[in-house]
């Protein structure tokens, strides 16, 4: 199946992804984490939920670690250009037979719930509170040196289905995997703000999320972290990397959280402002789309992902076998 035509004047305008909400069962555990080991910032914190952000950040947050019984994915969280493209979006989904409600959340404005095709709890929002910048706060900075979140990776049972869906959003594919014995898209890296993607989806048990990506200075930041988690009791939640990707070009480090939250730490890829850029197809037996170099993925790479919050996965209609490190 062909990616679809790109879409450069969807009914509404998501200028990007901004946050994220995990479930996670020991705030002190995460804090350790998210504050101590990678060095994203606290703006608020209470027994119930810590508010985060990385350093180049102006809005109140782009994670915020929620106590809970369950390690889940309680919503994603993307960013539209103004208050009106909100009341846009929210005739849109109802249109499209997508619940809709307004909800309440701290340190923002309106905000609209609903759900993408395959029931992923999705909410948007133009008005965060906006903070002083921290970015030449050199004293601030630790860890792996987090400069802002940069994009989301869900497990899709059905790629084709997915990226037809946020098509219709606007957003644009950069980069895909094909099987070629099928013609069904394998991955497919999507975006809004100009970079590789903000959203991904890859084949395989879903809805999951598969990972949330933070942007760092260069690679030795990665390599520092490495070090860091290898001395601090950390070494066992390094999954895969250092290494480069073939698909965008970045120089990956993947690590998880206490609670199995796969994040990835991840610098230089390319700008993809162009709205006639055109997409970069690889074939799925290509060993160097997913590790240009590097040691191959592990299984758990493409069988580990993180539940969102009620909902149930369901398996994937491409049996095709990606490949995994002996």
């Amino acid at each position: 199946m062909p990616i679809p035509a790109p879409n450069l004047y969807p009914a509404f305008n998501i200028i990007r992804l901004s946050h994220v909400v995990f479930g996670v069962t020991d705030l002190a555990k995460s804090r350790h984490f998210y504050v101590d080991t990678l060095g994203l910032q606290v703006t608020d914190e209470d027994d119930s939920r810590i508010y985060l952000r990385a350093m180049e950040e102006r809005g109140h947050h782009c994670i915020v670690l929620e106590k809970s019984d369950s390690a889940t994915v309680k919503s994603l969280s993307l960013k539209v250009f103004d208050e009106g493209e909100l009341d846009k979006a929210h005739d849109w989904f109802k249109e499209h037979g997508h619940p809709v409600e307004w909800v309440e959340r701290p340190y923002q404005g309106r905000t609209l719930r609903t759900t993408d095709c395959f029931d992923v709890p999705i909410e948007l929002y133009f008005k965060m509170d906006r903070l002083s910048p921290i970015h030449q706060q050199y004293a601030l900075y630790k860890g792996v040196k987090p400069l802002r979140i940069d994009h989301f990776n869900l497990f899709s049972p059905d790629v084709d289905k997915s990226v037809d869906f946020y098509n219709q959003l606007g957003f644009r594919v950069t980069e895909y995997t094909e099987d070629e014995e099928s013609g069904k898209l394998w991955a497919a890296w999507t975006h809004r703000k100009g970079g590789v993607h903000d959203m991904a989806f890859t084949n395989g048990q879903g809805p999951r999320l598969h990972h949330t990506a933070f942007w760092v200075p260069t690679p030795l930041n990665i390599i520092d972290l490495c070090d860091l988690m290898a001395t601090t009791g950390y070494v066992s939640n390094i999954e895969r990397g250092p290494g480069r990707h073939g698909i965008s070009n970045a120089f990956f480090l993947y690590i998880l959280d206490p609670d199995g939250h796969r994040i990835e730490i991840y610098c230089s890829d390319y700008q993809t402002v162009d709205p006639d850029l055109e997409a970069i197809k690889w074939d799925l037996k290509d060993p160097q789309r997913q590790t240009l170099w590097g040691a191959p993925a592990p299984r758990s790479w493409f069988e580990h992902g993180s539940l969102f919050e009620g909902l149930e996965p369901v398996e994937s209609q491409l049996k095709a076998t990606p490949i995994v490190a002996p």
